[in-house]
């Protein structure tokens, strides 16, 4: 064997050792087995919503469901299930190479569950037509805008839950994902974007009134992931005025754990001069403050303000004050 086959052979050993010993480690943390029951979790909320309000209204609202329906209607010869699988293969592979592997890992993982969570709904819970369907003089009247509605709600709180920890419900997400990457456009009007798109092959398909509804449940579901984005990286900024800044800034640094930006001041009508302290915080790190303040007979001026996004330091646990 020459000395290259050996190097080679060397170098494949030592490279799946250190994969190895990198998964084990990772096995080990706690961050991973956090995010793990994350994912589970928004997969689960996403199955509630498909299995009882999609399933049952056949809308074909913005998706790659929606779309491998489309194509089997057009493409007889080649089954729903293949076809979904080899779009979201091929998804998979671009969120792997244009995103990150920690994206793509985590989609494979919630894309492999959503299936088999739907199944288990469906043996514990048989339905055969629409929850808000209403029998009027042995006629079935089914009203796809509540399940529309329904369905649309409960997956932009699953998408907004994976986005939190960058991952995904697949499919749809992978491509609203890569449109946020490479041209800023936030993720619920990305979502809306391809969506749209989606939703316009079902006029080969469909009636005008369905691809309608459906249109109007990806802006809706658009609209409302942004909402939830919003709220769940949402902080408060905090502005207090004191000349007892010491025991504040103590508080902030050794109990909360944040940084804090102090800025000499003079007041315009009474001329004294005091400190000005800026902090951001979660609102339950602001609750915290303002029972040290009141506990403390600390009687500061205090303004606060939202922040939809932080940047930087804040956001970065291993750089936060520990």
């Amino acid at each position: 064997m020459s000395n290259s086959l050996i190097n080679r052979d060397l170098f494949t050993a030592e490279r799946m050792k250190s994969t190895l010993e990198m998964v084990m480690h990772l096995l080990t943390t706690k961050k991973f087995w956090v995010e793990l029951i994350i994912m589970t979790v928004g997969m689960f909320v996403a199955a509630l919503g498909v299995y009882f309000f999609l399933i049952p209204s056949k809308l074909i609202v913005g998706s790659i469901t929606g779309l491998s329906l489309v194509l089997a209607k057009l493409l007889p010869f080649i089954s729903v299930g293949t076809i979904i699988f080899v779009i979201n293969a091929v998804l998979l592979v671009l969120s792997f190479l244009l995103i990150g592997n920690e994206f793509g890992a985590k989609t494979v993982y919630t894309a492999l569950i959503l299936g088999p969570m739907i199944d288990f709904l469906g043996s514990l819970f048989p339905m055969e037509e629409s929850i808000f369907a209403v029998h009027v003089a042995g006629q079935v009247i089914a009203n796809p805008w509540f399940d529309l509605l329904c369905f649309v709600i409960i997956l932009s709180a699953s998408q907004s839950i994976l986005f939190s920890i960058n991952a995904s419900t697949g499919g749809l997400d992978i491509l609203a994902k890569i449109i946020n990457k490479y041209t800023s456009i936030n993720l619920g009007t990305a979502v809306s974007v391809a969506g749209w798109l989606i939703c316009c092959t079902a006029f080969a398909i469909n009636d005008v009134n369905l691809v309608v509804i459906g249109l109007i449940g990806t802006w809706l579901n658009g609209m409302i992931l942004s909402h939830f984005m919003t709220s769940l990286s949402q902080k408060t900024r905090v502005v207090i005025t004191t000349q007892h800044y010491e025991k504040i800034r103590d508080f902030v640094v050794e109990e909360l754990k944040r940084g804090i930006t102090l800025t000499e001041m003079v007041g315009g009508y009474s001329h004294e001069k005091g400190m000005r302290l800026e902090i951001i915080l979660t609102r339950d790190e602001f609750s915290k403050l303002l029972n040290f303040l009141n506990k403390e007979d600390l009687h500061p001026f205090i303004s606060i303000d939202t922040v939809s996004e932080v940047y930087g330091i804040w956001n970065k646990k291993t750089k936060k004050f520990l």
